[in-house]
């Protein structure tokens, strides 16, 4: 049991710092470099990285971290020690925060960016780039938070 619980930490550490490192490129590097773009580069660039994200090691990191953590969650629960359950289960909490986000902000504005005709790129980089930028920003801090959290675990055990 020791080995498993071991093996779910150290896998939702790194998939959750995978999440975590993807989601702070954003915002260090690809939005600043596309704000200083014109409207219509913006929109085809990040309608190109939407697809191209939707690819099986996308898929490992974004639902890894959530499955492995789930059950490094429950293995330290088990385990009873306080020391390592109480960081894991903040890190599952910060990273399914990350998720809901996800899920109601980020995929909304995506999939409208997506469906948003080649004709209107001032409108559709108006109603996307400062919301989307914001809440990346957030994710970004839940899943480093949520990184920093199965660290601590793992060093706890």
């Amino acid at each position: 049991m020791e080995a498993l619980r071991l093996a779910a930490l150290l896998a939702a550490t790194i998939t959750t710092g995978l999440m975590a490192g993807l989601f702070y490129a954003y915002s260090i590097s690809v939005m600043p470099a596309l704000r200083h773009t014109g409207a219509a580069t913006l929109v085809e660039v990040m309608q190109r990285i939407n697809r191209a994200i939707l690819n099986p090691w996308f898929v490992l990191a974004f639902a890894g971290a959530l499955v492995t953590g789930l059950a490094a969650a429950v293995l330290t629960l088990l385990d009873g020690n306080p020391a390592v359950w109480t960081p894991a289960v903040a890190a599952l909490l910060l990273y399914a925060a990350q998720l809901a986000i996800t899920a109601t902000v980020n995929i909304p504005l995506n999939n409208a960016l997506d469906a948003a005709g080649p004709h209107t790129p001032d409108e559709t980089r108006a109603a996307f780039e400062t919301r989307w930028v914001r809440w990346n920003t957030a994710r970004t801090w839940l899943t480093t938070a949520s990184f920093a959290g199965w660290a601590w675990s793992l060093l706890a055990v």
